[in-house]
């Protein structure tokens, strides 16, 4: 038997899913930011430079998106 959802279901289903992704955003956000501080810090060692350079491109993707 086969249910049918409703506009109302939908439309609740996509707020959910939209609150959702803010969120993620933010916490990749916040992740991203503290880790590209560790540009500034010295010595650098091959994996500090590519959390940095992770980090700077998940911020730059999450502003291509406008997140």
């Amino acid at each position: 038997m086969e249910s049918m959802v409703t506009e109302m279901e939908l439309n609740e289903r996509l707020n959910v899913l939209e609150t959702r992704v803010r969120t993620l955003a933010q916490a990749v956000r916040t992740l991203a930011d503290a880790l590209e501080r560790l540009e500034g810090l010295i010595p650098r060692d091959p994996e500090e430079e590519q959390l940095s350079r992770a980090a700077r491109l998940a911020h730059e993707i999450l502003l291509a998106q406008g997140l």
